[in-house]
Parts: C-alpha cells; structure tokens; sequence
C-alpha cells in the first residue's frame, strides 16, 4: 500500500528508477548522433527508429508472462537482455549492427515499463495508482531534460561508446536492485498455464472493453500530441520563428517543469478528489490549447508568445492526465495487470509515434502540421474520454 507520509516508499522510488530506463535510452544518445554518424555511416536515426519498434513489440510480451510467472522473473530477463544489448552497442562495428542492438535494447528496456504499471495495480487501489504514477511522471518530466546534459557531458571527456556503457551500468545496477528490494507482488499460485490463444483472447478481451479502451485512448492520444510536440517543435520554433538553438532548450525545460508540477499538484489532489473528476477536468486544457493553436496557425496571426502559451498549457496538462488515465485504466483488470499494462503501452507508444511520422510526413515548412496533429490529439482524448470510458461507467 501507499504510505500517507511525505517519504516515498522505497519500492516507489525503485520502480521510478526502473521507468527512468525508457527516456534514458532514448535521449541520452541524441547529442552523440553526429559522432556516431562520423564513425558508423549516415542513418543515425534509424537506430531510434528501431528502439521505438522494439518497445512497441517487446511490451506485448512482458504482459501475459509477468501475469503467469510474477513479476520479478520477466524483470529479469528484460533488465539483462538491456545489459546485454547495451554493451553490445558499445562494440557495434556497423551502423547495421547498433540498429539491431538498440531493438534488443528495447525488447529487454520495454519489461521495466510494462512491469513498473503492473506493480502499481498489484499494491494500490485506483486513488492510489493515481498518485504513484504522478510521482512517476517527476521522473519521466526530468529523465528528458537531465539525459541529453549526461550524455553530451559524456561526449566532451570521452567518446559516444561510453554513453552505451553508462546505460548498460544503469541497468545493472537497477537488476541488482530489483533483487534485493522488491518483493512480489503477484501471486501466481491460482494462474492457468500460460497458452498463446489464451493470450491472445486476453488481448481480444481488452480490446472490446469500452472502459479500458476509452481511458487508453484518452491517455494514449494525449501523450501523442505531446510526441507530435517533440518532433515538429524544433523545425517550428527554431527554423521558422528563429529562436536559438540554444535557447530552445530552455522553452522544452519549462514545459517539461510545467508537467512536473501539474503531476505533484495531481498527486495533492487525489487524496480528497475523485481520479476521474480531476481527468474530465483536466482534458478540456489539450482541447481549448489546440483549438487556439490551429485557430492561430490557420488564419496566419500565430505570434510567437501565442505558440509558446499554447505548448505549455498541452503539455503541463498530461500531468493530471497521463496517471489518472492509466490508473482509471487498471483499477478493473485485477489478475490481467500485467496484460492490461503491455497493452495500454504497446497502443499508446504506436499512437504516439504515428502522430510524431504525420507531423514529418506533412512538413511544409509553416507551423500548420503541428498545429493541425496537436489539435487532432487534443481533440480525440476529449471524444474518446466522452464516448467511451466516461460513457462506460456514465460519470
């Protein structure tokens, strides 16, 4: 159970650790592609490419496995394939070769992520599910602003290998961890053998679940906005409005600050008000930002500060509704956590990263791709909050 006192738990601060794993991967990296590119060959990107495949797939499985044998069992396997793959990274001779690494970084990375939510559903109600995951989101806020500084920090005393060797080192501290900290906390006792079609009925069971899907798709589709954010935000602010690219890390570091705050601020809130009043709430911010933004960007009027404030306010609301979505989510599936977890993952992150390929994929060098991929997240989790998960329960 969540304590009430203001000292997290230790197994909150673990599985913190264990979240930190995804963003790390990702954004450590970034300032080493250049360095990469010089010694392996042009295609950086394919190597990020390859990682987000990987954490879509490999979340699938983590799922039906931790609900038959634990949790702790798939958390090890996943966090020594990520030691594994990582050093593994720091020897690729070929530019084909880290680009499979890094899938496999993803296959065994994505069990910390899968897990970390299952954990939450086995020892907290839904009010409390809320909390924890607001607590998470501290990390996910930082993890982005804190990885890039370590890894460019890495660049200048050494080269892009070690960067690959200080994850895999993170990792294998957090397996070390995961050993001689955290408990069980699934009983597995009572659980049918596990049998792909009995998986992939689980999956079928969760896919036609109005409530489930509903609150998936609104957390889902609200995030999305924000990795539409993250891929056409640069082109936007530093190629057509001119901002440094200096200083355009301290625009990402505010919003990321304004996430942080709304999640401890949700955090508060939960222990007085209902998780699902504070997500209907929550969800009319994305939907009058974006509306605003495509309103500014369509009619050619889009002042800079008028962006800015728009960004901000999309994105300091996923702090209430990523953790309230995701528990709201949870708080039915009971013994099928883990399943329920590797779903919600696995359709979020392929809803996420669609929405950041049209923002590319729609490039005409004005801000209107963003513009019009943001309103069409904002827009969606309102609907689908409206039509299926607050319709399921008629809140």
């Amino acid at each position: 159970m969540l304590q009430t006192s203001s000292r997290l738990p230790g197994w909150v601060v673990l599985l913190g650790t264990l979240t930190a794993l995804g963003p790390l991967s990702i954004d450590m990296y970034l300032p080493a592609f250049p360095a990469i590119e010089h010694d392996l060959g042009h295609g950086a990107q394919l190597t990020l490419a390859s990682f987000f495949i990987g954490l879509a797939v490999g979340q699938l499985l983590y799922g039906p496995v931790s609900d038959r044998f634990g949790r702790k069992p798939p958390l090890y396997v996943g966090l020594a394939l990520y030691v594994l793959a990582s050093l593994g990274c720091v020897f690729a001779a070929s530019l084909d070769a880290l680009i499979a690494l890094r899938f496999v970084q993803a296959l065994g990375g994505c069990a910390g992520m899968v897990i970390t939510r299952a954990i939450v559903r086995d020892r907290c109600d839904a009010r409390q599910a809320a909390q924890v995951f607001a607590m998470l989101m501290l990390v996910m806020g930082l993890a982005p602003i804190l990885a890039p500084l370590l890894g460019g920090w890495l660049l200048t005393v050494t080269s892009w290998h070690a960067i690959f060797a200080a994850q895999a080192l993170f990792a294998a501290m957090c397996l070390i961890a995961v050993h001689r900290l955290l408990a069980e906390s699934h009983d597995t006792r009572d659980v049918a053998p596990l049998r792909l079609g009995q998986v992939l009925r689980g999956y079928g069971r969760l896919l036609t679940h109005r409530g489930f899907i509903g609150y998936v798709l609104t957390g889902g589709l609200a995030q999305a906005g924000m990795f539409g954010y993250i891929a056409g935000s640069p082109t936007v602010l530093i190629e057509q409005y001119g901002i440094a690219p200096q200083h355009y890390g301290w625009v990402f570091g505010l919003n990321a600050l304004g996430l942080i705050a709304a999640s401890q601020l949700n955090a508060r809130q939960l222990k007085s008000q209902d998780l699902t009043v504070l997500l209907r709430r929550a969800l009319w911010v994305p939907l009058l930002a974006t509306l605003a933004l495509l309103t500014q960007a369509l009619s050619g009027l889009a002042p800079l500060a008028g962006l800015l404030l728009c960004f901000f306010a999309y994105l300091t609301s996923l702090g209430y509704i990523n953790p309230n979505a995701t528990a709201a989510a949870l708080a039915s599936q009971g013994q099928h956590a883990g399943s329920a977890s590797a779903l919600i993952g696995s359709l979020q992150f392929s809803i996420a990263t669609v929405a950041a390929i049209a923002v590319e994929a729609l490039h005409d060098g004005t801000p209107h791709p963003l513009a019009i991929v943001m309103a069409a997240c904002g827009i969606g989790a309102f609907v689908a909050h409206r039509l299926l998960a607050r319709a399921s329960h008629g809140s």
